[in-house]
């Protein structure tokens, strides 16, 4: 079987893309990650960034994760016309979803069980807000396995009736760039990926 270059699947959709900016959530999970999407995309996407992270421990982690992506979008000359949602923050429900998984390896089970809490979540908002597709920006991460992500996103965004957006953001340089972005917007890059396990394989 074949493997999907979700990036030439992206690069397909764009190029359709007559006209009006289609509208577009976008699922953030930090704001260096999210840095090189926001450039790219918001040529061709009308964005509404949706940061919902249960998962992220400590609390105070979680707010300075949040305030840098806000502080990006504010002062990121391509972010102008975004948006910004707040999803919850109620760690239980990440609690819930690694129950009995506390052990799995990192990029394991319990990160499968993460994401689909997470990019569910990014669905439901997206049908909630009318935006006609959703997306999000970890498959930047060279830690992170695109092929697992996107099919999480397509059965979330197929469970809500809107379409998933493939990426894989680490092509076209992507990592590569979302670091000089961090580095000239001075962005706070955290050493782990954001729940109390992953904070334990640093």
């Amino acid at each position: 079987m074949n493997k999907v270059n979700y990036q030439k699947e992206l690069d397909k959709i764009i190029a359709n893309n007559t006209g009006t900016k289609p509208r577009l959530l976008l699922h953030s999970c930090c704001a260096p990650c999210s840095s090189y999407v926001l450039e790219y995309l918001s040529r061709y996407f009308d964005i509404t960034v949706f940061y919902f992270n249960p998962n992220i421990s400590p609390k105070e982690e979680y707010i300075k994760r949040v305030d840098e992506v806000k502080r990006l979008i504010k002062e990121m000359p391509a972010c102008a016309d975004v948006k910004f949602i707040e999803g919850r923050y109620e760690p239980s429900e990440f609690y819930e979803a690694a129950k009995g998984l506390e052990d799995a390896p990192e990029g394991g089970e319990r990160c499968l069980k993460c994401f689909e809490l997470r990019l569910n979540e990014a669905a439901k908002t997206a049908a909630e807000t009318g935006a006609e597709y959703v997306c999000t920006t970890l498959t930047i991460s060279p830690l992170k396995n695109a092929e697992n992500l996107n099919r999480i996103g397509e059965e979330t965004a197929a469970r809500y009736g809107v379409k998933w957006l493939p990426s894989d953001f680490k092509k076209k340089n992507g990592y590569k760039r979302s670091i000089e972005l961090s580095n000239e917007y001075n962005l706070f890059r955290q050493n782990y990926c954001g729940c109390v396990f992953s904070k334990r394989t640093v």
